[in-house]
């Protein structure tokens, strides 16, 4: 399928963004039209120059991994074949220092690492943000050890299909994944990566390999060395992403200004009432100097920065404002706390298959981030929309959502993109928003 390249071939038509922020942060379930990050009035400038589209971008969150195992080789290509703008890997650190794409650095759960006698001494149980896990970590392997083992599908009760491809691919490194996108962008299409950083204050600060000693290791100066290295700076097709700050400003202050390159910096947003930040946590634990790390995000928040801030307390639009002005050029929301569910009363089985697996329904509110961020000038990414009905939901009249309709309605609510486990059904969700969007004009 041929899509048009990630830069536009007309501009951004700024349609009725104000109004739909206006209407949004209200909290209202309403049908805005799709507008880009222009707005209609003065904003302060995003800090970095990031893609402007005229209409949304597909992210295929760790491939199509509805499709194959995911972090895959596989996983992208098909990801892109079936249309998505960027392609997505979640970053950890080798022994060696080198950036593989996992969804976690403990590996039992994503290769075959369990099941090699010649690596069960590495068995160990860590503390990574707060939480106890026993298993294999990429830190105590080296990268050629890792290229020995095999992917394997992560949720097999859910995915069964990709279980037939368990043992068939290798652990990418990001340099691969960065050279699929180059390989993959011919004819006029031009294919993005969107890496996120995954747990860098462990790899920086706190976390140890087996024999005690620190891991030490920046995930943003990799990820900086690793795009510059393949030659791939164009801001156009690049975004970073992290659930954490300090990493952020660090390489909006530091470590891009060193290297001579300007990328698009995001801010993903955990549950708004029940996460933290981990760099929050760990440095108010620690007794950090808050303002010299957060800056005026520490006055802006109300009581200061603490261990127990939530994601909740940047969720404002003094907080949003900082960032823009700052860091970030959007954010990257739970699609349920930008539309919130309630549980049903029973699961339901919504596609006929013998197993209810439907359990919430969408409340019919818009949370007001998501007009605070629009009206900020903040590109709003949510994640992750998932095809299996373990992860859809009701719309507020009871009715069973597809990841379709989940698309098409976040799309009408003015996202300029979404991470999505089957591309396909993203690309088909755009071609329909876009065709209606032809239509009322």
């Amino acid at each position: 399928m041929h899509i048009r390249p990630l830069a536009a071939a007309h501009p951004i038509r700024p349609v009725r963004t104000a109004l739909c922020a206006a209407v949004l942060s209200l909290g209202v379930l309403t049908a805005c039209t799709f507008a880009g990050a222009t707005m209609t009035r003065d904003a302060t400038p995003a800090p970095t120059t990031h893609l402007r589209h005229d209409r949304p971008i597909v992210i295929a969150h760790r491939g199509a991994s509805g499709y194959r195992p995911e972090h895959t080789l596989a996983a992208y290509e098909l990801a892109i074949r079936q249309g998505a703008d960027f392609i997505e890997p979640d970053l950890v650190a080798t022994k060696d220092g080198v950036l593989i794409a996992r969804h976690e650095n403990e590996i039992s759960g994503t290769t075959d690492v369990a099941t090699r006698p010649e690596f069960a001494s590495r068995k160990a149980t860590k503390v990574i943000d707060g939480t106890s896990y026993t298993g294999w970590f990429t830190e105590d392997f080296n990268l050629a050890e890792i290229k020995t083992l095999r992917a394997k599908e992560r949720i097999p009760a859910i995915r069964p299909g990709n279980v037939r491809y368990d043992g068939k691919y290798e652990v990418p490194t990001f340099a691969e994944v960065v050279r699929l996108a180059q390989r993959m962008s011919r004819e006029g299409r031009v294919v993005g990566v969107y890496p996120e950083t995954k747990h860098p204050t462990y790899f920086a600060r706190e976390g140890r390999r087996l024999d005690g000693t620190p891991i030490a290791t920046s995930l943003g100066a990799r990820v900086i060395e690793t795009l510059v290295a393949e030659r791939f700076t164009d801001p156009r097709r690049v975004f970073i992403q992290s659930f954490e700050v300090e990493n952020l400003l660090e390489l909006r202050t530091r470590l891009m200004p060193h290297a001579r390159v300007e990328f698009p910096l995001v801010q993903l947003f955990g549950a708004l009432a029940g996460a933290t930040p981990y760099d929050v946590q760990s440095n108010a634990t620690r007794g950090a100097d808050m303002g010299a790390i957060y800056g005026g995000l520490d006055a802006i928040v109300e009581g200061g920065l603490r261990a127990d801030t939530p994601y909740g307390s940047l969720a404002t639009r003094e907080a949003l404002g900082w960032m823009q002005a700052r860091y970030a050029s959007g954010i990257g929301p739970w699609k349920a706390d930008l539309l919130p569910r309630e549980p049903l009363a029973a699961k339901v089985d919504a596609d006929g298959d013998g197993r209810a697996e439907l359990a919430t329904r969408n409340t019919g509110r818009v949370h007001p981030m998501l007009g605070l961020a629009l009206e900020a000038g903040l590109l709003v990414h949510p994640y992750t929309l998932r095809a299996e009905e373990a992860f859809l939901t009701q719309s507020p009249d009871g009715v069973a959502q597809t990841a379709l309709d989940e698309a098409l309605q976040l799309f009408a609510l003015g996202v300029q993109g979404l991470f999505i486990d089957q591309p396909d059904v993203g690309v088909a969700a755009r071609a329909a928003f876009m065709g209606r969007r032809s239509q009322d004009r």
